[in-house]
């Protein structure tokens, strides 16, 4: 079962996103809190924001695909007390948002919580799966919503850090 309290690391590798840690954080506490039947992943979890160049570099060294995504997700070790990592592609996010109806803001947070259910053991590959992170993607979101824990973004012309 995570912990509410677990330790977050956030890096913000994007230029120009403003992003807050602090958010962030009670962004994952929020999932924690609610995914606490032993599907939420176990120990510290790391969560990088990139840019295009950045996500597509990653993409590439672990999926041989050289184009930027939207999120990639690192499994983490249970003995070793690290739940995983979310590296999330943030311009892409700002690309995409408005072809599937969201502002930048939820796009990036549908990313984060894609790959949170990554960790908690959900999986996207075969249709019934599909159908299942869906509904958990859209539920978090909701709960996010409801407790007020959903983070802003946006881009500026000069780097912005978590902070």
């Amino acid at each position: 079962m995570a912990s509410p309290k677990r330790r977050i690391s956030v890096k913000n590798l994007h230029k120009k996103l403003n992003a807050s840690a602090a958010q962030i954080k009670k962004m994952f506490h929020t999932l924690d809190a609610h995914f606490e039947d032993a599907r939420a992943p176990v120990g510290e979890l790391s969560v990088v924001l990139m840019d295009n160049t950045q996500i597509a570099q990653l993409h590439e060294r672990f999926l041989n695909d050289p184009t930027p995504t939207d999120v990639i997700t690192f499994d983490g070790e249970a003995d070793m007390n690290f739940a995983g990592e979310i590296c999330v592609g943030a311009q892409r996010a700002h690309e995409v948002c408005g072809q599937y109806g969201n502002d930048f803001s939820t796009e990036l947070c549908l990313y984060l919580v894609h790959g949170y259910l990554h960790l908690s053991g959900y999986d996207d590959h075969a249709p019934d799966d599909i159908r299942a992170m869906r509904v958990a993607e859209k539920s978090a979101l909701a709960l996010l919503k409801e407790k007020s824990a959903l983070p802003l973004f946006s881009l500026s012309k000069k780097k912005a850090s978590a902070r």
